[in-house]
């Protein structure tokens, strides 16, 4: 299974961006999938996951402001970031996971400054 991740760049507080995360090599729906980053200097954390049911989780950092999607006839994960603060900024990896397997793309990077 290969990850694709796009749409990361510049942003000004308070705008928003749209994430994407095209796979291939498998069909999207066997797995859950989620979004992670990391910020400079830090670990790698959880943003949002959706299960292959459509079943959804955020960070408490990003409810409200961050939604996560999928369309499996696309093979494609979704990130809409609104409301962007600084720190937002990070590099963005999408992950497809099952119980015994995980994938991940290589990252976007999404900076949010004035």
């Amino acid at each position: 299974l290969q990850l694709v991740e796009s749409g990361g760049g510049l942003v000004q507080p308070g705008g928003s961006l749209r994430l994407s995360c095209a796979t291939s090599g498998s069909t999207l729906e066997e797995y859950a999938t989620g979004w992670h980053r990391q910020a400079p200097g830090k670990e790698r954390e959880a943003v949002a996951t959706i299960t292959s049911g459509g079943t959804t989780n955020y960070a408490d950092s990003v409810k409200g402001r961050f939604t996560i999607s999928r369309d499996n006839a696309k093979n494609t994960l979704y990130l809409q970031m609104d409301s962007l603060k600084p720190e937002d900024t990070g590099v963005y990896y999408c992950r497809v996971y099952t119980k015994y397997l995980e994938f991940w793309g290589q990252g976007t990077l999404v900076t949010v400054s004035s």
